[in-house]
């Protein structure tokens, strides 16, 4: 059930995102200049603020019962959504978007929810499912958004937005049940935990990294490899889709090579996978070939998320875990950030180095991780 209530979670903000910059176009009464100053700050103030407050969530779920945490805030976030179709000025959108951001990121408490399995294996499995769930929502929810907001417009489509973070709530509260935070470690092992939570966070930091960081610069890569100004958006889509196709699959495939595979070896080459597959992507020759290196490259990177996070879940705490996913949300800003910022003063060749860079980079981070000893529940 868990999930399910993720993919429409995830759905409803991919549904209201893609309309979210033509909205801001529409009601501003600022210089063209000044709108796009806005637009980026207005669509990245949540995840930065997300970033700050997962931690407090976590730890507050961590003591508590997380599956209440989730159901308030997808109550939260649904009346943020109404907030938005309600604002009629960018400082307005601005603020609406900051309280977004403040009312915490669900997947967080469905992560501890998932950590209080008593099989490791099966932490595995739970987070890999919502993981998938999470993707399948961010690639079908904009399709389905544009068209809400080209029919209904676009409050109206946030409106929308808003009764499914509502159908979310309602769907753990009355589907999942309740599930209390397991003992506190001893002193002695929260060293440990903290060392392996920092080590985690940072591959989950550079791995996410290498998967945010296309969409920001798709039109200049579909420019640079010769597509048609009109065939832009169809195709730049369907290399966004084989994307999130690549990451639910790799998701779902996750427990299975952590059962066949030794953690660390595993680990190591589904990084190094994703970094010579990026690297790559600077010498192919087409679009096809581009979307093909994609599609690999996201193939090898996504099982790492839930092969790395599953020890964590299952043996650290809501706090742990609240970091590590603000370490991955962080990403969602970092990789578009470092996209357009070296495209725009270098070559595309400099910023696939550099991205392949930031995967083997976590390779010394990865070992120093297998030397930190497994902590029982």
């Amino acid at each position: 059930m868990m999930p399910l209530a993720m993919f429409f979670g995830t759905f409803s903000w991919s549904f209201v995102i893609v309309s979210l910059p033509f909205h801001i176009q529409r009601i501003s009464t600022w210089d063209p200049v000044s709108t796009l100053r806005w637009t980026g700050w207005i669509l990245g103030i949540s995840p930065l603020a997300t970033v700050a407050v997962a931690p407090l969530w976590g730890k507050l779920a961590g003591r508590g019962n997380p599956k209440a945490y989730f159901v308030l805030v997808q109550l939260l976030q649904g009346l943020g959504f109404f907030a938005m179709a309600a604002c009629h000025t960018l400082p307005e959108l601005f603020v609406s978007r900051l309280i977004l951001g403040v009312t915490g990121a669900a997947s967080t408490f469905a992560f501890i929810s998932a950590g209080h399995a008593d099989d490791p294996g099966e932490v595995r499995r739970q987070v890999a499912a919502m993981q998938s769930a999470m993707t399948v929502g961010q690639v079908i929810g904009p399709l389905c958004g544009a068209i809400a907001a080209a029919r209904l417009g676009f409050a109206p489509s946030f409106v929308l937005g808003g009764f499914v973070l509502f159908g979310c709530g309602a769907l753990v509260h009355w589907g999942v049940p309740s599930s209390e935070a397991p003992a506190a470690a001893p002193s002695a092992q929260r060293g440990r935990h903290w060392r392996e939570t920092a080590l985690v966070s940072l591959i989950v930091l550079g791995g996410s990294t290498q998967i945010f960081f296309l969409t920001s610069i798709l039109p200049q890569v579909m420019s640079a490899l010769g597509i048609a100004a009109e065939r832009t958006l169809e195709v730049g889509g369907l290399i966004i889709f084989a994307s999130g196709a690549a990451a639910a699959v790799g998701s779902l495939v996750a427990p299975r090579l952590a059962e066949l595979f030794p953690e660390r070896r595993l680990v190591a080459a589904l990084l190094v996978g994703s970094s010579l597959s990026i690297a790559a992507l600077a010498v192919a020759p087409g679009v096809w070939t581009y979307g093909a290196l994609r599609f690999l490259q996201v193939l090898c990177i996504a099982p790492v998320f839930p092969i790395v996070v599953a020890r964590i879940a299952h043996s650290h705490g809501g706090e742990a875990i609240g970091v590590i996913n603000a370490a991955r949300i962080g990403a969602s800003f970092i990789g578009p950030v470092i996209a357009t910022s070296l495209l725009a003063t270098g070559s595309p060749a400099i910023l696939y180095s550099v991205l392949a860079l930031v995967g083997l980079a976590c390779l010394p981070v990865s070992a120093m991780r297998a030397h930190v000893p497994a902590v029982a529940r």
